[in-house]
C-alpha cells in the first residue's frame, strides 16, 4: 500500500494532470464494455474513477470487473478534466475523473443488508442493527464531525474563562436525583453496589469546597428511565461549576459559550444578555416551562372576564377555584369542524375535560361550541379579551390551573405548527428562572425536588420552607432553545443545616439523611463557599444545531426507546460463574 495523497471528495479541477492515490469504498460500478466507471467514496464525498480496457492490463481490467459495492479499493491514477457534457453537477468532484493506472482491492465485502446512500429509506431498526455500515454515509460522518466541533469550541471558550477540566468517578454512590440509578454490584463487598452517575453533581460541589473555583467536564451520565423518544439511557453533558457567584455570573459564561459555538459553527450572532422569564410567567403566557417564543399566540387567563357569563362549565370551574384560560389563533377560522374536534381530542390527552371554541368568520359571523350558553355581552367580552378578529378562532379550557395551562401550551404548539407560524430558520434562546423548589407527587404523597436536592432557595423564601414548602422558589434556571430545554443549573446549598432542612422536606429522617449524605453534610461544615453551576446536553445541542430529527441521529451508537442496542443485542444475560462471583442469583427472567 502507498500513502493516500487526496481524500475522494477533495480532488478538484486544480489537480487536473496530477497523479493521485485514493482509498475508499466502492459506491457503485458501471461496466460499459471497454470502460468501467467506479464511484469511490470516503467521508469527504465521492469521486469517479475510470478503468479503460484499452490501456490497462487484462489482469487489472479483470480486477475492475470483479468490483462490487463496499469493496475497499486503493487507486493510483491521473486526474482528468471531464468534457462539458459529462460534468456531474451533483458531485463536488463532478468536473473531473481519475483515470486509473494501478488498483488494489484492500478488502472485499458481502452485499450489505442496507443501502449506503444519503437518501436512504431503510427502516431505522435495520440501520441501527448495522450501525457501523450506516455510519459510512457522508452525512452521518459529518454529524459526528460536527459533534466533535461543538465539543472543541465549548472547551476552547470555557478554557479561556479560567476553568479547569477535572474527571470525576463513574463508579459512585446512589443518590436521589429524580430518576433511577443504574447499579453495579461490588464483587469485593457482597450485597453492596456502586451507581453510575446521573450527573457529577456532588463531586463538582466538593471540588468547589476544595477551592478549585472553576470546574468543567465533558461528562458521561446515566439514567435508568422508562423509554422516551427524546432520551437516551446514557448521554453526554457539558458540566460546569463556579464559586462565589450568583445566577447572572454562571449564565453569562453559558451565554458566551453558546455565542462562541453559534458564531464559529453557524455564523450566527447570538445577542447577549439573553432574555429572562420566570417560571411562573412562562407557564402563564406559554403553558410551558420551556416556551417556544418563535411565534406569539400567548395564553390569557380569562377567569375574571367570564365570571357570571352563565356558561355552566366556566361557572363550575371558577366556583371550584379552578382557572379559565384561552388563546386566539390568528387565521384559524379556516379549520373545519373535523379539524377542531381533533384538537379537542388532542387536549384531552393532557387530562383536561374538554375544549371550548369559537370561530369568527371573515364576514364577522360566529360559530361556536358554547356561545349560545353565554349570557348578555359576555361572549363579545371574551372575544375582545383574547383579541379575536374576523378570520380568527379562540380556544378556551377550564380546569385546575397547572393542568389547564399545560394542555393549552401543547395546543398552542400544535396550532403554531399547523398554521405555519414557526420560523424554522430562527434560534430563540432564553432563560427560565425561579422554578419552584419542590413539586408534589400524588402517588407517593410527598414533595420531590423539581431540579435536585442540592438546589438553593431564593433568600426571601427561606421562611416558607417551614410554613408553605410548595410556594418556595429555587435559585434555579433553565436554558431554552426553540421550545427545547438545553440545560439547567442552580445556585447550590452550601450550608449543612439548610441541606438537612431540604432533605427533611423530601421525606428523609435525620438518620436517613446522614446515612445517605453524611459525607456531604460533614463537608459543608468545613467552610464551603457559595457556589453554583450549569450543565447542558451535548447530544441535544448537536441535534438542534444540525436540525436532526432524533437524538439517535447525532450519536455514534445509540440505543432504542427501551434501552436496547440492536447492534450488540444488549442488555444480555451473563454466565452463571460471573453472577456467582458477584453473589447474585437471578430468580426469574423473561423470554428474550
Amino acid at each position: 500500500m502507498n500513502n493516500r495523497t487526496h481524500m475522494c471528495g477533495q480532488v478538484t479541477i486544480q489537480e487536473a494532470g496530477q497523479s493521485v492515490v485514493l482509498k475508499g469504498w466502492v459506491q457503485r460500478s458501471r461496466n460499459l464494455g471497454g470502460l468501467i466507471f467506479v464511484w469511490l467514496r470516503d467521508h469527504t464525498g465521492i469521486v469517479q474513477v475510470v478503468f479503460d480496457g484499452n490501456t490497462l492490463s487484462p489482469d487489472l481490467f479483470a480486477l475492475a470487473e470483479s468490483l462490487h459495492g463496499e469493496y475497499v479499493l486503493e487507486v493510483h491514477g491521473k486526474v482528468a478534466k471531464r468534457v462539458p457534457e459529462a460534468v456531474n453537477a451533483k458531485l463536488k468532484t463532478g468536473e473531473i475523473e481519475v483515470i486509473v493506472e494501478e488498483a488494489t482491492i484492500l478488502n472485499t465485502s458481502k452485499t450489505p443488508p442496507i443501502y449506503i446512500e444519503e437518501e436512504t429509506r431503510e427502516q431505522e431498526a435495520l440501520r441501527l442493527k448495522y450501525r457501523y455500515l450506516d455510519l459510512r454515509r457522508p452525512s452521518m460522518q459529518q454529524m459526528l464531525r460536527t459533534r466533535h466541533q461543538v465539543v472543541r469550541l465549548l472547551r476552547e471558550y470555557i478554557d479561556s474563562q479560567g476553568f479547569v477540566e477535572v474527571e470525576t468517578p463513574i463508579l459512585t454512590k446512589s443518590t436521589p436525583e429524580g430518576a433511577r440509578d443504574y447499579l453495579v454490584p461490588a464483587r469485593v463487598k457482597p450485597g453492596c453496589f456502586y451507581a453510575l452517575p446521573q450527573s457529577p453533581q456532588i463531586y463538582k460541589q466538593l471540588l468547589m469546597l476544595s477551592g478549585l473555583d472553576k470546574y468543567y467536564q465533558v461528562a458521561r451520565c446515566f439514567r435508568d428511565e422508562d423509554g422516551r423518544a427524546d432520551r437516551q439511557p446514557e448521554f453526554t453533558q457539558f458540566d460546569m461549576e463556579m464559586s462565589f457567584i450568583e445566577p447572572d455570573d454562571i449564565q453569562a459564561v453559558v451565554e458566551g459559550a453558546y455565542r462562541h459555538v453559534f458564531k464559529e459553527l453557524m455564523h450566527i450572532d447570538i445577542p447577549q444578555p439573553l432574555p429572562r422569564i420566570t417560571w411562573r410567567e412562562a407557564m402563564a403566557r406559554y403553558g410551558s416551562d420551556k416556551p417556544d417564543t418563535r411565534f406569539a399566540m400567548e395564553i390569557s387567563d380569562v377567569s375574571e372576564t367570564v365570571k357570571g357569563c352563565g356558561f355552566q362549565v366556566f361557572e363550575s370551574a371558577l366556583e371550584g377555584g379552578q382557572t379559565v384560560c384561552g388563546l386566539c389563533a390568528k387565521g384559524a377560522a379556516r379549520f373545519s369542524r373535523k379539524e377542531i374536534d381533533a384538537l379537542g381530542e388532542f387536549v384531552k390527552t393532557y387530562h383536561v375535560k374538554g375544549l371550548a371554541w369559537a370561530v369568527v368568520a371573515e364576514d364577522g359571523s360566529l360559530r361556536s361550541s358554547f356561545a349560545k350558553a353565554m349570557q348578555g355581552d359576555s361572549m363579545q367580552r371574551l372575544l375582545n379579551a383574547l383579541g379575536a378578529q374576523a378570520g380568527d378562532a379562540i380556544f378556551v379550557i377550564a380546569d385546575k390551573r397547572n393542568i389547564a395551562l399545560t394542555a393549552m401550551g401543547q395546543l398552542r404548539l400544535r396550532l403554531g405548527r399547523e398554521l405555519g407560524l414557526i420560523d424554522t430558520n430562527r434560534y430563540d434562546l432564553l432563560w427560565v428562572t425561579e422554578f419552584p423548589l419542590l413539586e408534589w407527587d400524588e402517588e407517593s404523597n410527598r414533595f420531590n425536588a423539581m431540579h435536585h436536592p442540592f438546589t438553593n432557595v431564593m433568600q426571601e423564601d427561606v421562611a416558607l420552607m417551614e410554613t408553605d414548602p410548595g410556594a418556595v422558589r429555587a435559585k434555579a434556571y433553565d436554558l431554552v432553545l426553540n421550545g427545547v430545554e438545553m440545560g439547567s443549573g442552580s445556585i447550590r446549598i452550601h450550608q449543612s443545616e439548610l441541606q438537612e432542612k431540604m432533605l427533611r422536606l423530601l421525606g428523609f429522617t435525620r438518620e436517613e439523611a446522614w446515612s445517605r449524605f453524611g459525607f456531604l453534610l460533614e463537608a459543608f461544615q468545613y467552610g464551603t463557599p457559595p457556589h453554583g453551576g450549569f450543565a447542558f446536553g451535548i447530544d441535544r445541542m448537536v441535534m438542534m444545531l444540525t436540525g436532526a430529527e432524533s437524538l439517535r441521529d447525532v450519536l455514534a451508537f445509540p440505543k432504542i426507546q427501551n434501552g436496547a442496542c440492536l447492534m450488540m443485542d444488549t442488555p444480555a444475560p451473563v454466565q452463571k460463574e460471573q453472577l456467582d462471583q458477584l453473589h447474585i442469583d437471578v430468580l426469574q427472567t423473561e423470554k428474550r
